[in-house]
């Protein structure tokens, strides 16, 4: 590479609004990483290994309205948008909780589209064995963004509560949350999910039949899936987890030795790029 490349590359500067991480698993099952920044789209796989420095300029705009708040709320929103959306009450984060049937979701039509739909009830090794939950169409979107090496869905359900029902029940046996330090430090060790599924879905028999009998409209297909493997573009994982906050430390730079789940991996601490959404930055690489 000349000098004059080098120099070029070194220069590249994006700015507008973050959002969440896309991702996809490309060949050999490495997850292929974009960085949404504005109306920009920055390749991160590439830059492993190079210096990367975003500058948080003070600006939140809310990703639903535009309009500027002086902090983010439920990962990118203003205040008022997050009183009145559903996707962020509190049954997304609870969806045994759902409380469309009594009238009362805050957007009916935003509901039938994305909660009166076909789920999946998944089991996935992030920091270890987890279950979780998922619409049909973020299969192996959803794995990527929590960090998981593995994932395999065991149930395929109508509805999110359906999903969260049973989600409910196959916590009282496994974990239903990812411990997001001890992911960053090293990938899991491999698990057989389909014989841990077995022994789980034989613990919870008697609340799946509960389920069928109390909700009439209960559709629960068990399901036999391959299990999908994923690899995370990183190089080198941290001894140490040190979280990196724009709200505290508004430029932040460092090489950048790793992407799993929604963090950059910097040899400076690491970026949760989700929690950030909305914020304007400028990204130079």
């Amino acid at each position: 590479m000349s000098l004059i490349t080098c120099i070029e590359k070194m220069n590249n500067v994006v700015s507008g609004h973050l959002r969440k991480m896309t991702a996809h698993l490309g060949d050999s099952s490495v997850v292929q990483y974009q960085l949404p920044v504005g109306e920009n789209s920055v390749e991160l796989n590439p830059l492993i290994g190079q210096t990367i420095k975003l500058e948080y300029t003070g600006n939140i705009s809310c990703s639903n309205c535009g309009r500027k708040t002086k902090k983010s709320y439920s990962q990118g929103f203003c205040f008022p948008c997050m009183q009145k959306l559903a996707q962020c009450d509190m049954c997304i984060m609870k969806p045994e909780t759902c409380h469309f049937s009594k009238g009362t979701c805050r957007e009916p039509d935003w509901a039938e589209k994305f909660c009166m739909t076909d789920h999946y009830v998944y089991l996935s090794n992030t920091s270890g064995i987890k279950v979780g939950i998922t619409r049909s169409n973020q299969i192996p979107t959803r794995w990527i963004d929590q960090g998981a090496t593995q994932g395999l869905p065991i149930f395929k359900v109508k509805t999110r509560q359906q999903s969260g029902l049973i989600e409910v029940a196959l916590a009282k046996h496994i974990a239903d949350k990812t411990n997001w330090r001890a992911m960053l430090k090293g990938n899991a060790e491999l698990l057989d999910l389909k014989e841990h599924s077995k022994s789980l879905i034989k613990a919870i028999e008697d609340d799946l039949a509960m389920l069928i009998s109390t909700l009439p409209e209960a559709s629960i297909e068990r399901l036999d899936e391959d299990i999908t493997e994923l690899s995370f573009p990183v190089t080198e994982f941290p001894t140490k987890v040190s979280s990196l906050n724009f709200d505290k430390t508004p430029e932040i730079e460092g090489n950048l030795i790793g992407i799993k789940g929604q963090y950059l991996i910097l040899d400076t601490g690491v970026l949760n790029i989700r929690k950030f959404s909305s914020y304007e930055v400028q990204v130079s690489y």
